[in-house]
C-alpha cells in the first residue's frame, strides 16, 4: 500500500512557496540535497523500497475534490490551482543512492516551482520505510496490543492532558518526521478535540478533519534569493521578504528569522517589513534569548510588541511550549508549531533527524546558516565564508 496517497499530503508552505515561485521565479532552477543528522543504517533494501514509493508518488495527480478544497483557501489563487490540475511530479527530477560511506544521498534538480513538492513527501516516505525495516514499525496504529504503539497511545493521552491543563495555542508541524501516515491521523483526530488546537501544516489532514491549514514560508524561500541575478547577495533576504508581501498582500504574515541568523535578519527586517509582517517564526537558537531580541527590535522601531506574534517551532514539547508561553505572553503574542514530539514519540524509537534543503539556485551555491550548531547546510565552504562576510556573521 502506497505511503503517499494524495498530493495534498504535505505541508501548506510547500503550496504557498510553489505559488510564489510559479508567479515570480518561474525561470529559477534549484538543486536540493538530503542530510541525516543522526546515525542510521541505510541498506540496499531500504533504498529499493524508497525508490518504489517515490515511483508511486510520481504517479499521483490532484483530484477534483482536492482542487476544490484548495479553492476554499483564500490566498490560493485560481491560476495556480489550474496549474496544479495539470501538475504531476517528474521522476526524472529526483535521484537516490547510497554513497561509499553508507550514507543515503538524494538529489532533486529542476525548475524550482516543479521540484518544491518533493521535500516533505520524500522525508515522510523515508521515515515510514526506515521504521518498518529496522523492526519498530507497525502499520496499523489501532493495534494497541503492540508495545510500541501502546507506548505512543499512552504518551499521546498524557500530552492531551498536559495541553488541556496549559491551554496554550499550538498546531501540528509533524508531517516530515512522522512515524507513519496513519499515526499522524490518529494524533490529529485526538488533538482536534482541543479548543485551542489551532490546526495542522498537513493539507490533506486539514481537509479530512476540517482543521485550519497552517504555514507561511520556509528557509528555502529566503535561500533562493541568493541565486537571483537582479540583486546583490546582501539585499537578497529583503528581496524575498518583499516578494512574499507582493504575492500575499497581507495574508501569511509570518517571516522566518534564522536563515542567516537572527542578527542578520533584524538588520534586514526594518520598519517597513516590521510593520507589514504580523510576526516572526523561531526555528533555532535559545528561544527566550531570541524572543527578547525580536521584542527589543520592535521597541526600537516604536512598534508595540503586543501587536505582533512570535511562532515557535524548534524541537518543542507541550512542556517547553508552556514554559515559553508563561515567560513571554505578557510582552508579545506567542503560538507554537509542534512536530516530532506529536507525531513520532514512542518507547524504543529514535526519530531520524532528516532534512532536505536547496544547495544551489541558478547554478550558484546557497546556504542555510542557523542560530543552533549543526542545523546549517552548505556544500561550498568558500561560498559559506563569503556569505558570513556579507551578512556580518562572526561564527
Amino acid at each position: 500500500m502506497a505511503i503517499i496517497k494524495s498530493l495534498l499530503d504535505t505541508d501548506l508552505y510547500k503550496f504557498t512557496m510553489m505559488q510564489t515561485a510559479l508567479h515570480q521565479f518561474s525561470t529559477t532552477k534549484v538543486e536540493y540535497s538530503f542530510k541525516c543528522r543522526n546515525e542510521a543504517n541505510w541498506t540496499a533494501e531500504i533504498l529499493e523500497e524508497i525508490n518504489c514509493e517515490i515511483d508511486s508518488f510520481c504517479s499521483l495527480r490532484f483530484t477534483k475534490e482536492e482542487l476544490d478544497y484548495l479553492h476554499t483557501i483564500p490566498f490560493m489563487k485560481s491560476d495556480f490551482i489550474d496549474f496544479l490540475g495539470l501538475y504531476q511530479p517528474n521522476r526524472d527530477h529526483i535521484r537516490l543512492w547510497i554513497d561509499d560511506e553508507g550514507e543515503l544521498q538524494i538529489s532533486v534538480k529542476g525548475p524550482w516551482y516543479l521540484t518544491l513538492p518533493f521535500e516533505v513527501p520524500v522525508l515522510a516516505i523515508i521515515n515510514q520505510i526506515y521504521f518498518e525495516k529496522t523492526g519498530n514499525f507497525v502499520y496499523d496504529p489501532s493495534n494497541s496490543e503492540n508495545p510500541v504503539i501502546r507506548s505512543g497511545l499512552e504518551k499521546l493521552e498524557k500530552k492531551f492532558e498536559a495541553a488541556v491543563k496549559s491551554g496554550i495555542p499550538f498546531s501540528d508541524f509533524g508531517t516530515r518526521r512522522r512515524y507513519s501516515f496513519l499515526w499522524q491521523g490518529t494524533v490529529l483526530k485526538k488533538l482536534k478535540e482541543l479548543p485551542h488546537f489551532t490546526g495542522t501544516s498537513n493539507v490533506y489532514y486539514a481537509m479530512k478533519y476540517n482543521l485550519k491549514p497552517i504555514g507561511t514560508m520556509a528557509h528555502e524561500f529566503i535561500m533562493a534569493g541568493a541565486g537571483q541575478n537582479d540583486v546583490p547577495l546582501v539585499k537578497s533576504q529583503q528581496k524575498m521578504l518583499q516578494a512574499w508581501v507582493d504575492e500575499y498582500r497581507g495574508d501569511l504574515g509570518i517571516a522566518i528569522s534564522d536563515t542567516y541568523g537572527v542578527d542578520a535578519f533584524m538588520r534586514d527586517f526594518d520598519l517597513y517589513f516590521a510593520k507589514l509582517y504580523d510576526g516572526v517564526r523561531h526555528d533555532s537558537g535559545e528561544p527566550i534569548e531570541w524572543a527578547w531580541k525580536i521584542i527589543r527590535h520592535y521597541e526600537s522601531l516604536e512598534i508595540n510588541p503586543r501587536t505582533k506574534t512570535l511562532i515557535f517551532s524548534d524541537d518543542l514539547t507541550i512542556e517547553k511550549a508552556n514554559s515559553i508561553h508563561e515567560q513571554l505572553s505578557p510582552y508579545i503574542q506567542v503560538a507554537f508549531g509542534i512536530g516530532t514530539h506529536l507525531t513520532n514519540d514512542f518507547e524504543g524509537v529514535t526519530p531520524l533527524q532528516i532534512v532536505m534543503k536547496i544547495i544551489s539556485c541558478n547554478d550558484r551555491p546557497v546556504a542555510k546558516l542557523s542560530d543552533s550548531p549543526g542545523k546549517g547546510m552548505c556544500k561550498d565552504e568558500n561560498y559559506l565564508t563569503y556569505l558570513k562576510d556579507v551578512f556580518k556573521i562572526a561564527n
